[in-house]
């Protein structure tokens, strides 16, 4: 089999790994010039996510560029410390940058993957014999499978299963990511600013030698994602516009960043997952959106099940039936998240720092903790075969 994949974030990648594995010939198209490294921590947490990972032999490296993040502070705009949100309860068992693990995993694919960056799909036809695509930029070639691992814009989804607006439900929130210099030199740790619809937080990275600027609010504007970047910036500029704190300065930076990200928080609802001889794995499939604190380990528990049932069924077999509630009960966390991550008024703000003073001494703390890890578990892998790591692949064939 000769299989495309769209994306080469994570759940494309860690894709490509496995079916590599079953000694299926993968391509990887990329629409950015290059390999993305911005973007901000992700966790990974319970047997299911640490056992896939184990599995894919990738575990160590991801340690060794963990974070090792300690506690995020809240803080009031002069920066006085306000409460301390408990790491344990929101910390994975192994946190890493985003940017981080897309090169683990494009290092641990590279020999066994061609990689066309800088392309997308344009078409699709699909007859008896596969799928002839048409890239934006190459010629057009012949695959057996095409699988969106694109994102919660994903242009495989679009083209196979019709417009996002029928398939999207908008959250509410907006939030934006990008470097910055570590202004408060903090240690291993993160601040964060709650004020009514909007926080902005930042924490430190890459041993301290720099730090992240998250920004989170409420918008009532959906589709901001198809603004330039320039706009996206200018919203948020006027966003946080009379915010005090240390936001004048990461705005400042703001304008300066070469990995700025910026979307809408919206998940992905579609009664199926795949149409013929295309697919969908991870957030272009069931996006359950950041505030799930799930979706990099749904992407890689989603690619180790789709790439176990192509090689073992030659289709998606099972995919669907051992992915559909796991995926389901990320989404509907995510959703209760969504209520609480940015204050509507003064009031809850204040409410909200109360409890996180509480919280290390309420014995629901742990309750809520096993919550977590709960719908982290909740899913009962198949255990494939799988062969060693294959030699590079040969180019593709052209339709």
């Amino acid at each position: 089999m000769d299989i495309l994949i769209s994306g080469a974030s994570v759940a494309g990648p860690a894709l490509a790994l496995w079916l590599n594995r079953y000694g299926i010939a993968t391509t990887i198209v990329e629409k950015a010039p290059a390999l993305r490294d911005g973007g901000y921590a992700v966790d990974f947490r319970g047997k299911a996510h640490m056992g896939v990972l184990r599995k894919m032999g990738v575990l160590e490296a991801i340690e060794r560029k963990q974070t090792h993040m300690g506690a995020m502070w809240n803080v009031n705009e002069a920066g006085k410390k306000l409460a301390k949100m408990p790491e344990d309860l929101f910390a994975g068992d192994v946190e890493i940058l985003r940017g981080d693990l897309a090169r683990i995993l494009y290092d641990a694919t590279e020999a066994g993957t061609e990689y066309l960056f800088g392309d997308s799909i344009a078409s699709m036809h699909e007859d008896a014999h596969g799928v002839a695509v048409t890239f934006e930029r190459g010629a057009t070639r012949r695959f057996d499978l095409v699988i969106g691992a694109d994102g919660v814009h994903s242009n495989v989804r679009s083209l196979a299963f019709g417009p996002e607006a029928a398939v999207s439900t908008y959250l509410g929130l907006h939030n934006a990511v990008f470097t910055t210099a570590n202004h408060l030199g903090l240690d291993y740790s993160g601040q964060s600013l709650s004020l009514p619809g909007k926080m902005v937080a930042s924490y430190s990275a890459r041993g301290n030698q720099e730090a992240k600027a998250v920004f989170w609010f409420a918008l009532d504007r959906p589709g901001s994602d198809r603004l330039s970047v320039d706009q996206q910036k200018q919203i948020l500029a006027e966003e946080f516009r009379d915010t005090g704190w240390i936001a004048p300065r990461l705005l400042e930076d703001m304008w300066e960043a070469d990995d700025f990200y910026f979307d809408s928080i919206t998940q992905i609802h579609l009664d199926r997952w795949s149409r013929g001889r295309v697919g969908l794995v991870g957030d272009a499939a069931w996006c359950a959106s950041p505030l799930s604190g799930m979706g990099t380990g749904l992407s890689v528990v989603g690619a180790y099940v789709l790439a176990g049932e192509i090689a073992t069924t030659g289709g998606f077999g099972n995919y669907e039936a051992i992915m559909r509630d796991y995926a389901a009960g990320a989404q509907r966390s995510a959703v209760g998240v969504s209520k609480f991550m940015v204050p509507t008024n003064r009031f809850m703000g204040w409410f909200m720092n109360q409890n996180y003073k509480l919280l290390p001494y309420v014995p629901w703390k742990g309750m809520m903790a096993a919550s977590v890890r709960k719908t982290a578990e909740a899913v009962t892998l198949p255990d494939y075969p799988v062969g060693p790591v294959p030699r590079r692949r040969p180019s593709g064939r052209a339709s």
